[in-house]
């Protein structure tokens, strides 16, 4: 049976040169059309065998090659990688994790690597830019054991070094043994790193030699080809000047045609049916994102390969979604493409508001939220809406009342709804800044409750009376007292240690301030109503804060001082006498 090309996704950090090296495949300048040199939108390219044979010159020797070639993803982060799903799981048979050698392991390297592990997609490393070791002699184009040959010792130890910590970084962040290709007896075992450069084309051959090797030994059975109707994801949808909307599609298995009729996840509710109006296909090394030559207009495209497909209807079609082409059963193909456009993740009762670009990211975010104990309670598809927010802000824990903007828009009247409410959105399109944001917040908010509850609790205190410190009799009297125990605060009401109510505290002073609460040890003045200096009160007598009998849990929960343990127990002894059960 013959085989297809194995599709190979490229991820890494943001700006560790992963559209360079596939430049230097191609031999396009993809990457400097960028904005800002940063890849924008996915893409796709098909090497041919050929190519390949031709960029590894003299290192293929007698091998022979049953692999057609590779068709490579290139993706502006690794969650548009896990967003690109088949049926089966992830698109990608293989993978290239493009690392810096000069700064090593970064918050997106980990992420990717976490993302392979669970995918359990088979990867290279492209230990990228040694061209930028001090003293690098470049070798353009040379396979890495020439380009080591012409170096001076030190720079190739210095090298070796660079290597050894990155290898060091994957077994403490995966556990994952990872050596220099050209040491690695079992590459089922160790994870194969390649020195790169993407700007003189350095240890190219040798990356691409592997990945042959790699696709040929170990896919197997995964690469046949199958007759029948096409399966295949959606890259990304484009409004193509002169022929309407269409969609960049990775075709994975069987075949489509001019005249088909497809099913389509779609960001709306229900799978989008249409016909395949023209077919378009880029020439070998060209990027289907942004191709230098004119596309080819095609009858039929078999798996694997890059195509764009024109049609009606196309508008809402899902980025990461699938396409179906349906032979006879137009019912069950949308059937099940309904289920597979659903989103498989696990919601809370409480928990937060999640929306998303494509239903692989927000896969791949509740994942890493759940490992971040990170409840879910709703998560959708599309741009954040007011009513998302008027939702949040209904919820019953104040840490939920948040909305996570996973690399979509937030509505003009959902922002303010947000500032309305008090409801946080967070907006990213990386999931660990969400989550280090959300938790930071939720740190600081909890803070702010705390102390807010703390406000509205009625705290234990004790005071006594001072002598010769009588500013008023009554309405209201106004004494000096020293907090023995505790804290006092406006509002609360005091008791005798007989358990007798006597007034409310209305304000407390210090010389011409007003304060919000006095604490042990210190003099204040304070206002106390309801009651008569020399009858209800009087000079020296001590007075304990009357705690309400409803506050005693939520005491509990609190971190009380020693002394302020020790008048709650004093409180709780006075009350129960009358009433055993009292704050049980």
């Amino acid at each position: 049976m013959p085989v297809r090309q194995p599709i190979v996704s490229v991820l890494g950090h943001v700006d560790h040169g992963k559209s360079t090296i596939l430049d230097k495949i191609r031999g396009t300048k993809v990457v400097s059309r960028e904005a800002g040199g940063i890849t924008q939108h996915i893409g796709a390219t098909d090497v041919p065998i050929g190519a390949i044979e031709s960029l590894c010159g003299p290192l293929i020797g007698s091998r022979k090659f049953s692999v057609p070639g590779l068709l490579f993803i290139d993706t502006p982060g690794h969650y548009s990688f896990v967003s690109l799903r088949s049926r089966g799981g992830a698109l990608a048979d293989l993978a290239v994790l493009v690392i810096d050698i000069n700064e090593g392991f970064k918050p997106q390297t980990v992420e990717s690597v976490n993302i392979l592990k669970r995918l359990k997609t088979p990867f290279v490393v492209a230990a990228n830019k040694i061209d930028l070791i001090p003293g690098w002699r470049a070798q353009p184009g040379k396979p890495v054991a020439e380009s080591l040959a012409a170096q001076d010792p030190r720079v190739v130890s210095e090298l070796d070094e660079r290597l050894y910590a990155i290898a060091g970084r994957f077994f403490e962040v995966g556990g994952l043994s990872a050596d220099r290709f050209d040491r690695i007896s079992d590459f089922t075992k160790s994870v194969a790193v390649v020195p790169v450069s993407g700007k003189t084309g350095e240890g190219i051959p040798d990356l691409l030699l592997i990945l042959i090797g790699l696709a040929q030994r170990f896919l197997g059975s995964d690469l046949d080809t199958e007759e029948g109707p096409a399966e295949g994801t959606v890259l990304e949808v484009k409004e193509d000047k002169g022929i309407g909307t269409a969609i960049d599609t990775i075709v994975y298995k069987g075949t489509i045609a001019v005249g088909d009729a497809i099913v389509i996840s779609s960001s709306k509710a229900e799978p989008i049916q249409t016909k395949v109006r023209a077919l378009l296909r880029p020439k070998p090394l060209d990027e289907i994102r942004d191709p230098s030559q004119r596309f080819d207009k095609v009858a039929s495209a078999s798996a694997a390969s890059g195509i764009r497909i024109v049609g009606p209807g196309l508008e809402d079609a899902m980025p990461g979604g699938l396409v179906r082409v349906s032979a006879a059963d137009i019912e069950g193909t949308v059937e099940d493409v309904r289920k597979e456009s659903s989103i498989k993740v696990e919601l809370s009762d409480q928990g937060i508001i999640v929306r998303g670009d494509t239903v692989g990211s927000l896969e791949a975010l509740a994942f890493e939220a759940g490992e971040a104990e990170m409840p879910i309670r709703k998560i959708g598809i599309g741009k954040i809406s007011r009513k998302d927010v008027i939702e949040a802000s209904n919820f019953d824990d104040p840490l939920h009342r948040a909305v996570f903007a996973f690399n979509v828009d937030v509505n003009d009247d959902a922002r303010t709804a947000a500032r309305e409410t008090g409801v946080v959105v967070f907006e990213n399109d990386v999931v660990y800044r969400l989550l280090e944001d959300y938790s930071a917040w939720c740190e600081k908010r909890t803070r702010e409750l705390e102390a807010q509850s703390r406000l509205e609790i009625s705290y234990p205190g004790k005071i006594s009376i001072l002598r010769d410190h009588v500013f008023r009799i009554s309405k209201p009297a106004i004494v000096g007292v020293r907090v023995l125990a505790g804290r006092i605060r406006p509002g609360q009401t005091l008791m005798r240690e007989d358990g007798r109510a006597v007034g409310r505290i209305r304000s407390l002073r210090s010389g011409d301030k007003t304060l919000r609460e006095a604490r042990m040890g210190e003099e204040v003045a304070i206002a106390i109503e309801d009651v008569t200096v020399g009858r209800q009160i009087d000079v020296e007598d001590v007075l304990l804060v009357d705690i309400p009998e409803g506050h005693v849990r939520q005491l509990s929960e609190q971190r009380l001082s020693a002394d302020e343990s020790e008048v709650l127990e004093k409180v709780m002894e006075i009350k129960r006498k009358e009433n055993p059960f009292w704050g049980r």
